[in-house]
């Protein structure tokens, strides 16, 4: 953000607090990464609603003669699925060695 002509440099002190690492630093880090996952989470949902609302084969909804194939439930069984796959090892990882996601000593 430090590229940014006139504004750049108050964005960069705004977000990291100025120049020293302090609490309203971390406080500000710590809530912008407790939110990155949830929004990540509410696009993905939005993405699947408008995707999914006109068919794997027409995700703009472009109106044409041709022959559609109506949203299969397959799909949402194919996201979901490969939802739980992505999140099995995060969360074994997670609950069982939380360790191993620090610092190395």
């Amino acid at each position: 953000f430090s590229a940014i002509p006139y504004i750049g440099q108050t964005l960069v002190e705004w977000a990291w607090g100025g120049f020293s690492v302090d609490n309203p630093t971390l406080t500000r880090f710590f809530a912008l990464h407790f939110l990155l996952p949830f929004l990540i989470a509410g696009l993905t949902l939005i993405h699947l609603t408008f995707l999914h609302e006109s068919g794997s084969n027409n995700p703009l909804g472009i109106v044409s003669n041709c022959d559609k194939i109506p949203f299969h439930p397959y799909f949402s069984t194919k996201d979901l699925l490969g939802f739980a796959i992505m999140l099995t090892p995060l969360m074994t990882l997670a609950l069982f060695s939380p360790n191993l996601l620090g610092d190395p000593e």
